[in-house]
C-alpha cells in the first residue's frame, strides 16, 4: 500500500483505499463494522493512510533536500520562518496539490524538535514515526489544521 504513496496519497481515491485499510484492520481484529479503528491502528502499530502519506512525503523531502531551498536563501529578511522551506507561488491547482508543494507545506508545519533532526535521515525517520503514531490516534488535524488538504 505504501508504493508510490507520495503521488496517489492525495487523490480522490485515497478515501476508498483508507476505507479498505480500516476494513482490513477490523477483519484482522475480528471486530464489527461500526468499531472505531483509531485504537486498532495504535494497538497493531500500523500507520493509517494519511500518516503513511505524510511519512513517505517527508522522507522524499529529506532525501532530496538539494531541490528545496529555505526562505533565507530566497530573501535576506531575517524572519521567524527563515529556516522553513520556501514555498514557490503556483497558479495551477495540480501543482499546488502535487508532491513538491505538499512536502513543503507538511515539513513547514512540523514541530521544531523534528525539524532539528532533519539533517540525519535515520533520526528524522524515527522521530517522525513516533510523531505519526502519537498523532494518528487523535487525528492529524489536531496538530495542524493547515494540513486539511491531505485527508
Amino acid at each position: 500500500m505504501s508504493y508510490g504513496t507520495i503521488f496517489w496519497g492525495n487523490s480522490l481515491h485515497s478515501s476508498t483505499i483508507f476505507s479498505m485499510q480500516k476494513k482490513a484492520i477490523r477483519i484482522m481484529e475480528g471486530c464489527g463494522n461500526r468499531v472505531a479503528c483509531r485504537n486498532l491502528f495504535k494497538k497493531l502499530q500500523i500507520l493509517p493512510l494519511t500518516s503513511q502519506y505524510m511519512l513517505s512525503l517527508l522522507m522524499f523531502v529529506i532525501q532530496n533536500r538539494n531541490i528545496y531551498s529555505t526562505n533565507i536563501e530566497n530573501h535576506n529578511i531575517d524572519t521567524r520562518q527563515r529556516n522553513n522551506l520556501y514555498l514557490p507561488q503556483a497558479n495551477l491547482t495540480i501543482y499546488q496539490k502535487g508532491a513538491y508543494n505538499a512536502g513543503i507545506k507538511i515539513f513547514n508545519n512540523l514541530p521544531l524538535e523534528i525539524k532539528n533532526v532533519a539533517c540525519n535521515q535515520k533520526k528524522f525517520k524515527i522521530a517522525l514515526k513516533k510523531f505519526c503514531y502519537r498523532w494518528s490516534s487523535s487525528g492529524i488535524h489536531t496538530w495542524s489544521p493547515a494540513l486539511s488538504f491531505i485527508c
